[in-house]
């Protein structure tokens, strides 16, 4: 596979969209930092089982050892690479909302690392609705594990030259192409029993969330 080019020397012709996918997926194959857009922001991503690159990704946005990052899945059939168990309420959730901004969190598997929960025993999950952490995920054959683009305690990056301008020489590789993120958070849901805890408001409204677990 060709070598993707820096992301200081952006190439003579511009990259399509399968093209930049590609070689994210490269990049985190080789241990690097993918900065590339979702439904919601610009998320700074690794690989999910890439610890050493896990926590350079922490070191980067100066993230604490006990906030958990998001893990982001292309299908249905990656779910079990990072829980062992996936409730029911969770599963009627995610078949409302994904893909979607929803974030889920639940049980996590023993595998994964405490890099991505915080140390904690469930993991955040969701299935973005954006082409290109699906296809990320899914080139690379596994989720990547994702964090808002900001460093701790400053504002979010909400267009790709803040992004290229605070970020483009902490990180491997800049995705340009794709549809541009919204700039609003996800709704974070611990569904771990019967009844759905708001842990973050953002898209969708925890009242919609309530209102479809209740749904039988």
């Amino acid at each position: 596979m060709q070598e993707p080019a820096p992301i200081n020397s952006p190439p003579s012709s511009p990259p399509s969209l399968q093209q930049e996918i590609t070689a994210a997926a490269q990049r985190l194959r080789e241990h690097g930092l993918v900065v590339l857009p979702t439904d919601t922001l610009y998320d700074l991503t690794a690989d999910v089982f890439d610890e050493p690159t896990l926590a350079r990704l922490r070191a980067v946005k100066n993230l604490p050892e006990d906030l958990p990052l998001t893990v982001m899945v292309a299908d249905w059939a990656q779910l079990d690479r990072v829980t062992h168990e996936f409730p029911k309420l969770a599963r009627r959730l995610a078949e409302l909302f994904w893909p979607g901004p929803l974030t889920l969190v639940v049980p996590k598997a023993a595998w994964v690392p405490d890099l991505i929960t915080g140390g904690r025993a469930n993991v955040a999950l969701r299935m973005p609705d954006h082409p290109v952490p699906i296809g990320v995920a899914a080139e690379l054959g596994r989720p990547i594990a994702g964090a808002s683009n900001n460093v701790r305690g400053r504002p979010d990056l909400l267009t790709l030259d803040a992004v290229m301008a605070e970020l483009g020489g902490r990180v491997d590789y800049v995705v340009r192409c794709g549809p541009v993120p919204p700039g609003a958070a996800s709704t974070v849901v611990e569904v771990t029993t019967e009844t759905p805890r708001l842990l973050r408001a953002g898209a969708p409204p925890f009242q919609q969330v309530l209102q479809a677990a209740k749904r039988r």
